[in-house]
């Protein structure tokens, strides 16, 4: 009903920039909160950055002044400006999106298939 295609990832040397973008399609009346996650060989997936339909971003400590989410409502897109990479910023992200679909009493939850990250030199 809803997919959800992201792009931006590759390899990258430490210090470098990537940017991810999220686009949402499909039956969508609205969508809630917006959010990249990240999961890492061996570890438990985290959440990086969210944003709220109107704007209010929230930040994993490891990324905060270095990482900055952003959303366009009209367009069902979220972006991932990713700045000063580190080795540990290596990992598969996903992009998560809350959704409402038109007459539901309820919103849902929805993944992308995810993109890769490499930062090493």
């Amino acid at each position: 009903q809803v997919q959800l295609v992201e792009s931006g990832g590759g390899l990258v040397q430490p210090g470098g920039s990537l940017r991810l973008t999220c686009a949402a399609s499909g039956r969508i009346f609205s969508i809630n909160d917006m959010g990249w996650y990240r999961q890492a060989p061996g570890k438990q997936r985290e959440l990086v950055a969210a944003i709220t339909s109107g704007g209010t971003t929230n930040y994993a400590d490891s990324v905060k002044g270095r990482f900055t989410i952003s959303r366009d409502n009209a367009k069902n897109t979220v972006w991932l400006q990713m700045n000063l990479l580190k080795p540990e910023d290596t990992a598969v992200y996903y992009c998560n999106a809350n959704v409402r679909h038109l007459g539901a009493p309820s919103s849902y939850y929805y993944w992308g298939q995810g993109t890769q990250v490499t930062v090493s030199s």
